[in-house]
Order: C-alpha cells, then sequence, then structure tokens
C-alpha cells in the first residue's frame, strides 16, 4: 500500500493526481476546495461526489493536499478532517505557497513565487519555508498579479493616460463602457474578479510600448517590494501561475535589469509536485 495522492486546489477548482510506483496513472479535476469559504460538511459532500465517485479509496499510504485557504492551521484540519472520511491514509494538508515551493525549488534552497490572481512569495531551505513578505491582497498588495495588472490598466484608461488608438482598442474589445468598469469595481461582488479578466487585454497587445510599460512597472514592483527582501542575489527565483507563464518573457527582462536570477517558470505546479512525491515515495 504505497499509492499517493496528491492535490493542488484553488477556489474554483482541484486538479487530483494518484501516483502508482512512480509514475503518475490518473488525474482528476472536481471543484475548487478551499476551508476559508466552504465548511467541513460541504467540503466532505463536494470529495463524496466528484472525487469518491471517480476512485478506489483504498490502497493510499498518503494524501498531499495544497491548497488555497490553507495557511492557518485551524483551516487546513478543516480539509485533514473531511479527507480522513474517506481514506484510511496519513494526510498532509498544506497552503499553496508551500506547494509553489516544493514544485520548484524540490529539496533545494530558493525563492519560490505565485503569480497568478493573486501574487504571493516566499524564501525556501529545501525543506520548510523560512521568510514570507505578506502579500497583503489587491488593495494593498498582489503586485504582479492579474488584478493588479488589471486595475492599473483601468486606472490608465480612465484617466486618460492611454493613447486614443489603445483607448478605442479596449472599448471595441472588451466591449464595456466606463460606467460599467466603475459599477464593477465599486459596486459589484468580486471586484478583483473582474479586474484580473481586464488583464487579457494586455496580453493580446503585449508588444504596443505603453501597454508593455504597464506589465514592466507592475513585476518591477513586485521584485522590490517582495523578492528583494529575500536572500535574491544568492538564490535562483521560480514561479507558478498563469501570469508568470504567459508573460515569462517580460518577467525574464524585468529581473534581468534587477540583477535577479530566474529559475523554472511553471503555468501549475502539479509537474512539479509529482515529481516532487515521486523522489520522496
Amino acid at each position: 500500500m504505497n499509492d499517493i495522492l496528491i492535490a493542488d486546489s484553488g477556489s474554483t477548482k482541484t486538479d487530483w493526481c494518484i501516483i502508482r510506483g512512480n509514475c503518475s496513472q490518473q488525474r482528476i479535476r472536481t471543484s475548487g476546495i478551499n476551508p476559508f469559504l466552504q465548511t467541513e460538511n460541504e467540503i466532505r459532500r463536494l470529495i463524496t461526489d466528484e472525487l469518491v465517485s471517480q476512485i478506489d479509496v483504498n490502497g493510499f499510504s498518503s494524501i498531499f493536499f495544497y491548497g488555497a485557504g490553507c495557511t492557518f492551521f485551524e483551516k487546513s484540519k478543516i480539509v485533514e478532517s473531511a479527507l480522513k472520511e474517506h481514506f484510511n491514509a496519513e494526510v498532509f494538508v498544506a497552503s499553496d505557497l508551500l506547494a509553489a515551493a516544493h514544485a520548484l525549488c524540490g529539496h533545494k534552497e530558493g525563492i519560490a513565487c505565485i503569480l497568478g490572481t493573486g501574487s504571493n512569495s516566499c524564501q525556501y531551505d529545501g525543506k520548510e519555508i523560512v521568510k514570507h513578505v505578506p502579500p497583503l491582497g489587491y488593495i494593498l498588495g498582489d503586485e504582479g498579479s492579474a488584478t493588479t495588472l488589471g486595475r492599473l490598466l483601468a486606472a490608465e484608461l480612465l484617466k486618460g493616460r492611454l493613447s486614443k488608438e489603445m483607448e478605442h482598442a479596449f472599448y471595441e474589445e472588451m466591449q464595456m463602457s466606463s460606467e460599467v468598469i466603475m459599477d464593477n469595481v465599486y459596486r459589484q461582488p468580486f471586484p478583483n474578479r473582474f479586474m484580473a479578466e481586464l488583464q487579457f487585454f494586455l496580453e493580446r497587445h503585449i508588444e504596443v510600448e505603453e501597454i508593455r510599460k504597464i506589465v514592466e512597472n507592475s513585476f518591477q514592483s513586485f521584485f522590490r517590494r517582495n523578492v528583494m527582501q529575500y536572500d535574491y542575489q544568492h538564490l535562483q527565483v521560480g514561479f507558478v501561475g498563469s501570469i508568470a507563464y504567459y508573460y515569462r518573457d517580460v518577467l525574464a527582462s524585468v529581473a534581468k535589469k534587477e540583477n535577479i536570477q530566474i529559475g523554472t517558470i511553471l503555468k501549475s505546479p502539479l509537474e512539479g509536485l509529482i515529481a516532487y512525491h515521486s523522489k520522496e515515495s
């Protein structure tokens, strides 16, 4: 009995992978699990309906669950208890930031970063996180994230700082008015999700200098306010997340200007977690 189950979970989806004999054998996607947003009973029902219905729960020695909302002990215990309801296995629950560190650095020292809807970072000693600069969310922090990129774009647009060509292109492509933007940011729920969607305009026009500058400035801010608080001069800096992956050329260019050595860039941590836990088993 040495099968391993790995989970990489966010608020909207969870990717699961079964490892048998050091090989990934089966992958499953379910809805997201976040103990800040769901009760233990809701998580149990989700596991029953979406995961247990697809796999044989017997034969697992270990379950490694990495997720958003699993930073604090009491929240991690909620997920652990829900999993133990279904599996007779040792359960390890940790944050998405430790998932990034394991996926990017393995058993080596390094700086692990997340650039997705939000942003985060840490210094890792090969075993655990030894230093963490708080991300602070999209109002006070989250530099370099999709939400922050969207917020910066909206601010430049609404203050009339974009060229007429880019202003016209935005309203034409995004099919929204300035009133719609203001309403979604200040009156509707989940303004962070709305602003994160705006960054797709930046991605499509990244070759335009004024657009590229918005992205470069945000990445520079991420490096200076976060990464430079670690031992960045002696350690490689790795990234997971869609923003890091799709803007990797811009990210690398800004890093070079800041004398920061970029390591691995992954769209998702799952592949790195499979490699990490395959070696462990």
